[in-house]
């Protein structure tokens, strides 16, 4: 598959020392309108040599868990376009609980994506918006949104054929019977 556009670069810096993207690369791309996602080589190829293969994974792993998942790319999303404060990201969300919009944004903050400002005020102010980290986001979530959003009804369909072909087998439906019933 030919590389185009929006290609993205991402090393990884467990044990102190940044990779150099040669050893390990994640592409977001499109070519004649098929995104793709290729991981250019294995997590052993990145650490070649220091033994350090597994916690290597374990942190790629854990960093693509955080930023892959659904309402922390809703978060960065809503944080790219203004600061806001917690309600008016519940709010803005729509369907996230107050629980798990509080333990993703704690997390969001702990990876250093986010920051959380509190004002003294009474009643206590507080702000979320993206660190210059956080910021780096956007343009990957950009290019996987308008993927979303132009292969929606692709997928839509699939998804109905493939249930289509795995539902179970609709036999006759078994007579019911209960206690006393006359045959």
């Amino acid at each position: 598959m030919q590389r185009t556009r929006h290609q993205l670069v991402i090393a990884a810096d467990v044990t102190g020392r940044s990779l150099p993207p040669e050893h390990y690369a994640i592409a977001l791309g499109t070519d004649s309108n098929l995104a793709y996602m290729e991981l250019r080589h294995s997590c052993e190829a990145a650490m070649r040599g220091s033994g350090d293969e597994a916690a290597v994974c374990g942190a790629m792993g854990d960093i693509l868990n955080r930023i892959g998942d659904k309402w922390s790319v809703m978060v960065v999303g809503h944080l790219t376009r203004k600061t806001m404060r917690f309600n008016e990201l519940r709010h803005a969300i729509g369907g996230i609980s107050q629980r798990m919009l509080t333990l993703t944004l704690r997390n969001l903050e702990r990876d250093g994506l986010v920051t959380r400002t509190v004002f003294p005020e009474i009643p206590p102010r507080v702000e979320y918006k993206l660190t210059d980290l956080g910021r780096t986001l956007t343009n990957p979530l950009d290019a996987l949104w308008n993927w979303a959003a132009l292969h929606m009804g692709e997928v839509n369909s699939a998804r109905t054929r493939y249930d289509s072909l795995h539902a179970p087998a609709a036999g006759p439906s078994p007579e019911r019977r209960y206690a006393g019933a006359a045959r």
